[in-house]
């Protein structure tokens, strides 16, 4: 299950979503954590030290390997240099499966033992986040990377969020398995195709004005894509908070969150273990669960794939061609489409 965390800065999207993630964790659900936003704060809401945060290999800088891996012995597919954000799979494409080690996550990954105590060194494998020996679960994480110095002026944060993009469209998930994608703020999301990547997008907004106006451009331009939305209402203090959500979202609101002791507690740099965080945040946590799961039986990999080269087709037209060189629509494999077994055609 791919899950998308979006709202405007300063919402609580990159809080709730490692709330979500640690649930999972907690419950032993395989979870891999992906942190797209252009400020990199996710390790550290995890419970990472700003040190191992930082530490964490860039999945940017790592682009030219994702993509050699990738594209495998995929003849539509000249060379990796020919490969954009956007390239679909098709025959010979390598895939990328959750529950499976592979280069990709080798060179980008790093696990995160929640509640041990760091026993593998700052940025290597067991990573580990949170105080206390209470055995919270285990995470993989994997972070874009953050703009440099050799980035300003000259780079947008799309060149970063893209190697996310092509192991999306790459990527073969199953129900029970999930992929948590705390993505970059406000409508940039939809500067890719990368929104229409998810089986369900939990859209974070406070209970103000502009607290929803990214919910608007979100079901705006969302709305054709047949995008999974559900809103969830964050820093909301009482009942005339959750009736101006309600009354500004509708059914779309999903569930609430208000004032947590152990958020604040995090926020202080001093994380208490999970099993204390306050009833009202679990089981606001499970609903999110049940939610997500339930978009299982929505997906439709045909429309997915079909999705995935729309947006080739028009990032090729636009720029792809030009700056490759090459043909980008001739990567567009006809018989091939994307599902839970690893190859799977139609006639």
């Amino acid at each position: 299950m791919k899950i998308a965390f979006v709202g405007k800065g300063g919402s609580g999207k990159t809080t709730l979503s490692s709330l979500f993630v640690r649930h999972l964790a907690a419950q032993r659900v395989p979870v891999t954590a992906v942190d797209a936003d252009i400020n990199q704060h996710l390790g550290v809401a995890l419970g990472l030290s700003e040190d191992e945060a930082a530490a964490l290999p860039a999945m940017g800088s790592r682009l030219p390997l994702i993509k050699d891996y990738l594209r495998g012995d995929n003849p539509r597919i000249l060379s990796s240099e020919t490969m954009i954000k956007t390239t679909p799979p098709g025959t010979g494409s390598r895939l990328l499966r959750l529950t499976e080690d592979n280069p990709v996550f080798d060179a980008c990954a790093r696990v995160v033992r929640l509640g041990r105590g760091a026993d593998g060194g700052a940025g290597g494998p067991g990573v580990a986040g949170g105080e206390g020996g209470d055995d919270e679960g285990e995470l993989r994480l994997l972070v874009t990377g953050p703009f440099t110095q050799d980035d300003l002026g000259v780079a947008c944060y799309h060149s970063k969020t893209g190697a996310v993009e092509l192991c999306l469209n790459h990527l073969v998930d199953g129900r029970g398995e999930f992929l948590v994608v705390d993505m970059t703020a406000g409508s940039d999301s939809f500067a890719s195709g990368m929104f229409t990547r998810f089986d369900m997008t939990f859209l974070v907004a406070e209970p103000t004005r502009k607290g929803v106006s990214v919910y608007r451009q979100y079901r705006e331009y969302a709305r054709d894509f047949g995008v999974a939305l559900r809103v969830v209402g964050n820093k909301v203090q009482g009942p005339e908070d959750e009736a101006f959500l309600r009354d500004q979202v509708g059914e779309d609101l999903l569930v609430t969150f208000g004032h947590s002791d152990w958020v604040r507690a995090l926020e202080r740099g001093a994380p208490r273990p999970f099993a204390a965080l306050e009833e009202d945040g679990r089981r606001a946590l499970r609903t999110l669960h049940e939610a997500a799961d339930g978009a299982y039986e929505r997906r439709d990999w045909r429309r997915y794939t079909q999705q995935m080269v729309h947006f080739h087709l028009k990032n090729a037209a636009s720029w792809g061609n030009d700056r490759t060189g090459a043909d980008l629509a001739a990567q567009v494999d006809p018989g091939f489409q994307l599902g839970e077994r690893r190859f799977e055609t139609t006639a």
